[in-house]
Order: C-alpha cells, then structure tokens, then sequence
C-alpha cells in the first residue's frame, strides 16, 4: 500500500477523460474512508439536504423510513438537529426481515397508522428504503401502490441507495426526480409568464439577480419547490412556461417533466466568473426571446472581482466540495483571477469534466485528492503544498488553523449576486 494518500494533477485527470476516471474516485471499486471531512458525502442523507430532508421538500408531506436500525438511529439524530422530526416515521427491519422480505407487507399497515397519528394529516407519504433492499431487489412502486389502494393517501418511492452513487441515477438526482413527480398535465393553458428553478432544496437568496432579471424580462412569477407551503400551490408549478435546470442533477427531473408534461428545460449552471454569468444570461434570452439587461450587476461583478485580484494576486486557495459551488469550477474561476490553486478535494463525475478542462489550462499541476479514498487516512496538511485560505467545510476540516469560508449557507447564492457576496466572504475571512 502507498505511504502517500492518493492524489492526482488536474492536467493528468482531464487528459483521461470522462471515460477513464481513476478508480480511487469510484467507491464501488474500493473500501470509503469516512473522514470528519467526507461524511457529508459518503451517505445520501449523512448531513444537510440528503435524500431523506431533501424528499421533505415536497409539501404537506412525510416520510416513512424503512430500514435496519442503524440507518433509523442515524435518521434520528439528523432529523432533530435539521428541524424534520415530527415528519419522520420508522419502520424497522429486523434479521428475519433482511432474509424473507416480510416488512414489504407491513408498509401499508405503517401508513395507514401514520395517517392516524400525524397532525396534521399528511396529504402524502415518502416511502424511503435502503441498501438492503436494493439487494433484495425490492419493487417498491409496487408496494407504494398498494398503500396506496389500501389507505387513499397518495404514496411515493424514494431510494436512499448509497450502492448507487456512480450509477447512472445517483441518489441525489433520483430524489430530485420524485420531488417533482407529483406534477401533472396543467388543467388549462400554461403560463407563459411562469417559470420553475429546479436544482436546488432550499431556496435562492431573494436578492439574486437571476429572479430579479427573470421579472424584469416580463416572467411574473418565479417558482421554487422550496417555497410552496400547500400541495395545491406545488401542483401550480406544471403551469410553467419552462423550467431553468441550475444544478446538473436534476436533469432527470427535468427530462421527466419534458417528456410527461411536454415542459421544456434550459441549463443554467451556478458560475464564479462574472463574463461567463453574463454570457449565460445572453444564451438564456436568445432561448426565450428576451433582452436581460444586466450591465448594472455585471459591472458590481466585476468591479468585485478586480479588486480582490488586485489586492490578493496569489493567494492559494484549498477548494474542496462540501460548499455551494463545483469546486471544479470555482478553481478554475479563481485562476482566472490570478489565484492559486494548489489543493482541490472533491470527487468526480463525467459534469464536472469541462470545468476540470478549464482549470488545467490554468493550473495543470493543482492536485486533486479525494475524501473517499482509503489512502486519505494518511493525509498531513504539513506535507501538502501550503496554503492561506480553504473554501468548504470538507477542505477546512483538512487544514485545521488556516482560514476558512465554508460557503455552505441554505440561502442558495446564484449569479452575480452569488459572485459578489462570494468575494465578500473571502475578503471578510481573509481580513
């Protein structure tokens, strides 16, 4: 076994290309580290917007967890730290259970007494199942729709399958997938003054200069899940005109929509570069037949961005994942600006690979490590390449004593405005 944690250039990984992605970033092909810093990642529903708060989303809902106790003991603890836990429900397996599949035929009966006992009523419930019975090979639609003849209420399936983070529906764009699955053919004409943000569980900084841009442009009202208090205002959202896709795991979702209700999607990816966020706003209003007119927020942008340039030129910068932004992506951005990059530790998918390109145009030599990796264990930030600040709670846990911006707030910041608050942080932490 290696004495050094496994770590690889960025010009090396993107000349291999997404088809040849090191087995190190794969974790079916080997035993997870779970460092304090990878927790976030190594289970669906570790910490934050997992598979389980995150099918929350859905209003005037529940969720039923199915499990092994340990996966419960875990629900447990997140959900009361996170605020869920009147919407929680368990159904234990036992080992009788993980040989004959026996607790498939007690989820009815667990719903229905849900519906007696939560106040208020649910008008629906999330049935979440685990690795075990992806292993058994459980057709939890099947069981969804017997609960659902049996007590009325509309019930729906969700998989918190960590076996299935490189497949090809990870966890995170599935859930994604349910929490919009409940739209239906809009009764009527759609809207064409309405559009659908779909990427993310929490909602936008209200400031944000794209629902500001959106309106100015004529859309009179902008829809984010995370804001519908009411089923009925939820199923407001297949009025939509379109949907703007800002995260690329809810492209499932999006190509689901297109496909049952005919909505259409554009991507509009989270950006840290002021001349590509207004190159995007120029792609959008050539799609919808528009003209956003955003010189004002374009020149705060990058008047931001001068100044912290001129100021820091040369700062090194640890990015890792655990933060709002593609730590691919906000490398290369800070390159751009005349940083350094020396450290990034995040994993990889095939997404990730044109940002990964443009940063090693920049910075082939940045080293890229990943958290999941067994190698990890032996990590030492004072044998790393030093450096002045981490942005993410993953690459702050990595180098403890060094300034840190976590970048990890549920006030999603997006665009400009994300741009610019963006470099405030880093100016405030570095000060």
């Amino acid at each position: 076994m290696t004495k050094k944690p496994y770590s690889i250039s960025a010009g090396e990984l993107a000349a291999r290309g997404p088809e040849r992605i090191p087995e190190a970033f794969v974790p079916n092909c080997h035993l997870i580290y779970s460092s304090p810093a990878t927790l976030f990642y190594n289970s669906p529903g570790a910490i934050g917007f997992g598979v389980k708060r995150a099918g929350l989303v859905i209003p005037e809902s529940v969720m039923l967890l199915v499990s092994p106790g340990c996966c419960g003991r875990n629900s447990t603890i997140l959900s009361a730290e996170e605020g869920y836990a009147d919407r929680m429900f368990y159904l234990l397996m036992d080992e009788t259970d993980l040989v004959t599949g026996r607790h498939l035929k007690k989820i009815p009966e667990a719903v229905a007494e849900i519906l007696e006992t939560a106040k208020p009523r649910p008008k629906v419930v999330l049935i979440c199942i685990t690795c075990v019975d992806a292993l058994l090979g459980t057709d939890l639609e099947r069981v969804c729709r017997e609960a659902r003849e049996k007590t009325g209420v509309t019930v729906v399936p969700s998989y918190m399958y960590a076996l299935e983070r490189e497949g090809r529906k990870p966890p995170m764009a599935a859930i994604r997938q349910t929490v919009y699955s409940l739209l239906e053919p809009a009764e009527g004409r759609k809207d064409p003054r309405m559009v659908n943000l779909m990427g993310f569980f929490s909602a936008l900084d209200p400031e944000s200069d794209l629902i500001a841009l959106l309106k100015q442009a004529g859309i009179r009202r902008v829809n984010q899940v995370a804001e519908m208090n009411t089923l009925d205002e939820y199923r407001e959202m297949s009025r939509a005109n379109f949907n703007l896709m800002l995260h690329p795991e809810s492209r499932f979702a999006a190509e689901d929509l297109q496909n049952r209700l005919g909505m259409p999607y554009i991507e509009f990816p989270r950006l840290f570069a002021p001349e590509k966020i207004h190159r995007m706003y120029q792609l959008l209003g050539a799609a919808v037949g528009v003209t956003f007119r955003d010189e004002v927020y374009y020149e705060a942008a990058k008047a931001a961005r001068d100044r912290f340039a001129a100021a820091r030129k040369g700062t090194r910068f640890a990015v890792g994942e655990v933060m709002n932004g593609n730590p691919y992506e906000m490398a290369a951005s800070l390159t751009e600006m005349g940083m350094e990059v020396p450290t990034i530790f995040a994993n990889l998918t095939p997404d990730d690979f044109p940002f990964l390109e443009r940063l090693a145009r920049r910075s082939p030599e940045t080293r890229i490590y990943t958290g999941i990796d067994p190698s990890m264990v032996r990590y030492r930030p004072e044998e790393a390449p030093p450096v002045d600040i981490t942005v993410g709670k993953d690459a702050g846990g990595y180098y403890p004593g060094v300034p840190n911006l976590e970048w990890n707030s549920e006030k999603e910041p997006f665009g400009f405005k994300g741009f610019t608050d963006f470099i405030n942080g880093l100016e405030e932490v570095l000060a």
